[in-house]
This record gives structure tokens, C-alpha cells and sequence, in this order.
């Protein structure tokens, strides 16, 4: 299992803390400081069942700066928002939990976190 987090972030430190409690395995990705691929962001979304707006942080400041607010939402458009998330890691969803048995999950709520628990 890894866990795509900013250590700054109160929603991936209580992911990690209920990681810790549940005795779960885990490697810790520091996704600022290693930003993943693209490759890697659609391996999540196909993971994940979702599309690269749904996981984009739109509140950060560089979303204000990209004018991601306009940016349409339609399968044509998938690549753009991909290359932004790529390029600005900051506007990725957090935490992110990729599972062993191939299931992923924005570990937001405890629930959430817990459904990937073996």
C-alpha cells in the first residue's frame, strides 16, 4: 500500500495516524517533493474510477492563477488537465491511498481510509 500525502496536510496526518492504529503496511510518498508521472496519475484515476478534474484541488491558488475554473470537463480536455496535475502536484487530491489488491482511494474521511484495509 502507498499513501500520497503532504505532511502539512491534518487529513493525511489522521490517514496515517489510522494506518499506524490498524497496523496497515505502507510506503509514504511525499508527492510534492516527488511528484508523480503521468503515467502514474492515470494508474490512479483507473484505480480510482475517476477523471483528472474530479481529483484536482481547485481552491489552491495556482488552479485561480491556471483559470481552471473554466477549464471544460469533457473527454477532450482529460489531456490538459492531466498535464496540470502533472506539472503543479499541489492540485492533486489528498491523501491518496493505492492498495495492494489494485484498488485506490481518497483518503479524506476515516471511512474512506478504512475501505482499503485488508
Amino acid at each position: 500500500m502507498e499513501i500520497w500525502i503532504n505532511p502539512a496536510c491534518s487529513k493525511c496526518r489522521s490517514a496515517l495516524t489510522l494506518l499506524d492504529a490498524e497496523g496497515a503496511g505502507y510506503t509514504v510518498r511525499h508527492y510534492l517533493e516527488e511528484p508523480p508521472s503521468a503515467a502514474e496519475i492515470e494508474d490512479v484515476l483507473r484505480r480510482l474510477g475517476l477523471e483528472p478534474w474530479d481529483i484536482t484541488r481547485t481552491g489552491e491558488p495556482v488552479a485561480a492563477e491556471l483559470g481552471l475554473d473554466t477549464w471544460t470537463r469533457e473527454p477532450a480536455d482529460r489531456i490538459r488537465w492531466l498535464a496540470a496535475l502533472t506539472a503543479y502536484p499541489v492540485l492533486i487530491q489528498r491523501p491518496i491511498i493505492t492498495a495492494d489488491d489494485g484498488t485506490a482511494v481518497v483518503g479524506r474521511s476515516p471511512e474512506a481510509v478504512r475501505s482499503v484495509l485488508p
